[in-house]
């Protein structure tokens, strides 16, 4: 029951940025959903800017910044059924979670990446371990496996 709630908030939110929509409110939540949204606005790409805030890729003093696949999340009552705001940057291509669970090995987790992603690039798979819920990079410097939950690029 957890994975389709995961799945439907995750549709919810690309359908959302297909729309061109600032913010989406995602219902019901559960915290398995807060840790895949962490995931999500904690990993992008670093862009270079000045001083004065805009891109630019020569100034005085330049500053890396990270661009994340959602710009912000807020929980609102977790306690009962509740709801999540999230603010979306328009990044997200495509974003699914696995309703079926898929037992991986960390030896195996490159080789789940490049089958499923699609380029090297960019792009994360995100596991739920023992550890806690980790992207595929950070699984694999820990050196553990777990379940994946789903992806995002």
């Amino acid at each position: 029951m957890g994975r389709r709630i995961l799945n439907d908030a995750l549709r919810t939110i690309v359908n959302a940025e297909r729309r061109g929509k600032a913010t989406v409110d995602l219902k019901p939540i559960s915290t398995v959903m807060s840790s895949f949204l962490r995931i999500m606005k904690h990993h992008g790409e670093y862009v270079l800017t000045s001083e004065y805030g805009f891109l630019a890729n020569v100034g005085v003093t330049r500053h890396k910044l990270l661009i994340g696949y959602i710009r912000d999340f807020q929980v609102y009552d977790p306690h009962r059924v509740g709801r999540i705001t999230v603010e979306l940057q328009g990044r997200i291509n495509d974003c699914k979670a696995l309703t079926f669970r898929k037992d991986i090995k960390a030896r195996d987790i490159e080789a789940y990446r490049l089958k499923t992603l699609p380029t090297h690039q960019w792009g994360y798979v995100v596991i739920t371990t023992p550890d806690g819920v980790l992207d595929h990079e950070e699984a694999i410097k820990k050196n553990v496996g777990g379940q994946v939950l789903g992806y995002f690029h």
